[in-house]
């Protein structure tokens, strides 16, 4: 799905990640739902905040697999402005900087990759998780 690059978007696509979470059988007080939700807040918090292209969305997949969660957030933003590796915790004083450092500690894996067909980049992030029971 596509959302504004506003705090709104930022924040329906957030509600949009627990809710289908709960669909596909995580419920919202699952530990999965809240971490999955937690890190679809930082990664959509970014896009807005740091990949903004005035005029231009954000695009949001979350996807499942009998052995993971995905999501991913593409913004049109050339530049990687991503430090690699991460530093360490940012200090406890800081401002900023604690998302995608959640997002390390949270997430199986995590990348950034170019957009595929389009300028920009994505960043995506696993979580590794059973299927809910009944869930093909």
């Amino acid at each position: 799905m596509r959302f504004t690059s506003t705090p709104r978007g930022a924040r329906l696509a957030r509600r949009l990640v627990s809710h289908r979470l709960d669909e596909w059988g995580y419920p919202y007080a699952s530990d999965a739902n809240g971490t999955m939700t937690l890190i679809a807040a930082e990664l959509v918090a970014n896009a807005v905040r740091h990949g903004r292209v005035p005029g231009r969305d954000f695009g949001l997949r979350l996807t499942l697999t009998s052995s993971a969660m995905r999501i991913e957030v593409s913004d049109t933003r050339r530049e990687e402005p991503i430090p690699r590796p991460l530093p360490g915790a940012p200090p406890s004083d800081a401002d900023s900087g604690r998302g995608l450092f959640l997002v390390s500690e949270l997430a199986t894996r995590w990348a950034v990759t170019a957009r595929e067909g389009a300028p920009g980049k994505t960043v995506w992030a696993e979580l590794a998780t059973p299927a809910p029971a009944g869930c093909h």
